[in-house]
């Protein structure tokens, strides 16, 4: 792969962050920063074009740096700020101003929290000569940060390699993985007992050791990725330029050129999340719990709730909350 394309499918990655799927307003949020991702890729491209003109041989480098300078400020789930750098990888440091002599400094201190959550991928798992695979296709992502336990159900066996595959999803209304009923079916599409409790309490455990990962939105993207840009580009040029020709100084410029255009790109789509995370919140519903005791005495009201149309599913509900 060229540098031309690794840089791009780097920036398509760092930028997306890890796939989000689900119903949540977050998901599709970031399921629009995809679209605007492969919507800005054809401009982007048509721009770096046109600034190689005066210099065609300088493509690959170009491109090699882009990538060193724009991996350091993204993570897995697309956040802009200090992820691995290396001259800001401690939580502190020090910061001198005018009228103080020094002030903490922190590496999230220019960001909003979203949210933490884990990231599940396709799992394989060896456990007593047994080997399962956990299918998370159909695992949606969790809206806000509601606590949902995780449920594992039967798929089939891929007899090709003999792996047992396992379906994952988020639980609805508290459900609960049936693992005595689910040995029992393991063990008769085997043909045999050997799967009990404590294998199984073993696949699951290793399969939420998965990563965990932060959500933010960069308060002011466009100005932190200048900032340190202009850092980056100035330690480049005295720590691996010697010599300061004309045609060096376009390649510089060319590099600055095209990184704020990336920058703006970016900082765009950014701005507009901080928009919408600053908007005022509305309250769409609400839902209450009353004691009996408080409505004990009104025959009226209880029979309408008995007689209500959802009380069925309310009753299942509280079965499985019990």
């Amino acid at each position: 792969m060229n540098n031309e394309n690794k840089f791009f499918n780097a920036l398509e990655d760092i930028f997306i962050g890890t796939k989000v799927e689900g119903k949540s307003g977050y998901a599709n949020l970031m399921n629009i920063k995809s679209s605007y991702f492969n919507y800005i890729k054809g401009e982007l491209k048509e721009t770096i074009d046109n600034e190689l003109k005066v210099i065609p041989d300088f493509r690959e480098e170009l491109f090699d740096k882009l990538y060193s300078f724009f991996k350091r400020y993204f993570n897995e789930s697309g956040s802009i700020y200090f992820s691995s750098t290396p001259y800001q990888n401690r939580i502190y440091d020090k910061i001198y101003t005018e009228n103080k002599d020094m002030v903490l400094f922190w590496k999230t201190n220019m960001l909003y929290y979203v949210k933490t959550d884990m990231l599940f991928e396709n799992l394989k798992i060896e456990v007593s000569d047994l080997k399962f695979l956990i299918d998370t296709e159909d695992i949606e992502h969790k809206k806000s940060n509601e606590k949902r336990s995780l449920v594992f159900s039967f798929d089939k066996i891929n007899h090709a390699n003999n792996d047992i595959i396992l379906k994952v999803t988020y639980s609805k209304r508290n459900t609960k993985t049936k693992v005595p009923e689910l040995i029992k079916e393991l063990n008769k599409e085997l043909g045999k007992e050997v799967i009990n409790e404590e294998i199984l309490n073993s696949v699951f455990r290793t399969f939420r050791k998965q990563s965990e990962v932060d959500y933010f939105i960069n308060k002011n993207a466009k100005e932190f990725l200048k900032e340190q840009f202009d850092l980056w580009i100035y330690q480049y040029m005295f720590k691996d330029i010697t010599e300061f020709s004309g045609n060096r100084i376009k390649q510089l410029q060319v590099i600055k050129s095209i990184s704020y255009k990336i920058i703006d790109f970016i900082a765009q789509f950014e701005d507009e999340l901080v928009k919408i995370w600053k908007k005022p919140k509305f309250i769409l519903n609400s839902n209450y719990v009353v004691s009996y005791g408080k409505i004990a005495d009104n025959d009226q009201l209880i029979q309408t709730i008995v007689n209500h149309d959802g009380i069925n599913n309310q009753i299942e509900e509280w079965k499985d909350l019990s």
